[in-house]
């Protein structure tokens, strides 16, 4: 049964926001803002579980879907579009797909997120499988966008997670591994892009980092397979290459020009030191 009276729409704890001075808006903001990492470091037995069930089926050569609308959306995108730099890995590796499509990254699109049956719509054309993995994103908990992905996923035998800011919503209910992340009422009454928003978006990075570590794309603390796009990334990768092997600038600029990345660069080393 649909929540009622959702922890995202309660009343804010904070009065006469307009009165307030600028000092006061920012501490008050700050103060809420300071709950959600606590509110984050209870879930995270569910959220280790979720993110074995996603390696156990990318190993498998599965991809990893967020699906939203709005707010929930947009972040989804975002971590998403951050992986394939990042880690190197393909850009149909982690896909975000938000209600209304492109168009409502930017704008929002009328009665996009009401839509049950468009979700569904959106995620075959990536000829979506039950080696795949979805996970809904939706801090009201009960978006009809993101619950019609769900539950037709399970028709399909398609793993799912969800992420809401809720308690027991409706996609909670659907999804085989749900995340709650009950940060209360926000600094501006129901304003979800506050504290749900940063709860979402700080639980996302939890997930997709450690997948991608378990998945060998991380070496030490170091991002060797990251794509090498601006002088930034290429020095940083220098860097990276000079204290793993003990080198000069200068080698290891030559190295990675040589070879176009990180690992690249490390795997010829070890190689040449087998031989």
């Amino acid at each position: 049964m649909k929540n009622k009276n959702p922890e995202t729409e309660q009343e804010s704890l904070y009065k006469d926001l307009d009165q307030m001075s600028v000092k006061e808006l920012l501490t008050n903001i700050n103060t809420e803002d300071k709950k959600v990492p606590q509110i984050i470091d209870e879930q995270i037995p569910k959220i280790e579980k979720l993110v074995k069930a996603i390696v156990k089926k990318m190993q498998l050569g599965g991809r990893l879907f967020y699906i939203g609308a709005g707010t929930s959306g947009r972040i989804g995108i975002l971590d998403a579009s951050e992986c394939p730099p990042t880690f190197g890995v393909p850009h149909d590796m982690i896909i975000g797909i938000i209600a209304g499509g492109d168009t409502a990254i930017r704008k929002a699109v009328e009665n996009a997120e009401d839509d049950t049956e468009q979700a569904w719509k959106d995620l075959a054309k990536f000829e979506i499988s039950s080696l795949d993995f979805i996970i809904g994103i939706a801090a009201s908990g009960n978006t009809p966008y993101v619950l019609g992905a769900l539950k037709k996923a399970k028709e399909h035998n398609i793993k799912t997670g969800s992420i809401s800011c809720i308690s027991n919503g409706l996609i909670a209910q659907e999804a085989d591994y749900p995340i709650e992340l009950i940060v209360g009422p926000e600094f501006l009454t129901g304003s979800t892009r506050m504290k749900a928003g940063t709860a979402q978006k700080l639980t996302l990075n939890m997930i997709s980092t450690s997948v991608m570590i378990k998945l060998g794309k991380v070496k030490g603390n170091k991002m060797v397979d990251m794509q090498l796009s601006n002088e930034k990334l290429v020095k940083r990768g220098i860097k990276m290459i000079m204290e793993e092997l003990g080198i000069e600038y200068d080698l290891a600029e030559e190295l990675l020009q040589k070879h176009k990345s990180v690992r690249a660069v490390l795997l010829a080393q070890s190689k040449n030191q087998e031989n």
